[in-house]
């Protein structure tokens, strides 16, 4: 019981793509203090909880497959200059969590092909290689990442900002209160994490070609 109560409040996403022959397969998850709250199967992402309206949520929903039909061609076009013969598998497990004395710990890892590869350093907004030795994948991809903003400083403040207070919204939630006005701010950590996925078609070209 002591330790069920230490427990810290945790809103977690993984992002899973698999790129293989010019085909991207997309899967993943995203829960709010461990309840399910959106799928991603394919290009089809549906929220488990009814967290938003229904007209909402069928343009939030919309704008995540667009996203994710951009992408696919985007690898497919890529693919054709630079084939890869062998499957990619990126994974990217984001989120932050909240423990009762108020402190917080955001974080963010990608592996690719089940190795690790990069993580955020959230309080000074760098990214940090983890894969074994000097390779020039990772160099690549942490430099490409380190160039935009999307990716440095509004990711830090996904993390360290946006994730904690909905986890702070979430935990003074009492009676029937609901969490619907704090949707918006779920919603758009989970397509910052989309719009970052973006960014790891570098991984591709490099792997494929030269950097």
């Amino acid at each position: 019981c002591l330790a069920f109560l230490a427990a810290p409040l945790t809103f977690l996403m993984l992002q899973r793509t698999r790129v293989s022959k010019g085909s991207s397969i997309f899967w993943g998850n995203a829960s709010l203090d461990g309840r399910l709250s959106h799928l991603l199967d394919g290009h089809n992402v549906t929220q488990v909880l009814p967290l938003e309206p229904p007209d909402a949520w069928a343009r939030r929903q919309q704008d995540v497959i667009t996203y994710l039909l951009y992408f696919s061609q985007l690898v497919k076009l890529f693919s054709k200059e630079r084939p890869i013969n062998y499957t990619q598998s990126l994974c990217c497990r984001l989120g932050c969590q909240l423990f009762p004395n108020g402190t917080a710990h955001s974080f963010y890892e990608v592996n690719l092909n089940g190795t690790a590869f990069l993580s955020f350093h959230v309080p000074s907004a760098t990214w940090e290689r983890r894969w074994p030795g000097r390779d020039a994948v990772a160099a690549f991809a942490e430099l490409e990442l380190m160039k935009y903003p999307k990716t440095t400083r509004d990711l830090q403040h996904f993390l360290n900002t946006t994730c904690v207070d909905i986890l702070r919204a979430q935990n003074a939630i009492t009676g029937k209160q609901s969490s619907r006005s704090h949707t918006p701010l779920v919603l758009g950590l989970i397509l910052g994490t989309f719009a970052l996925l973006g960014m790891a078609v570098g991984i591709f070209l490099c792997t494929g070609g030269s950097c």
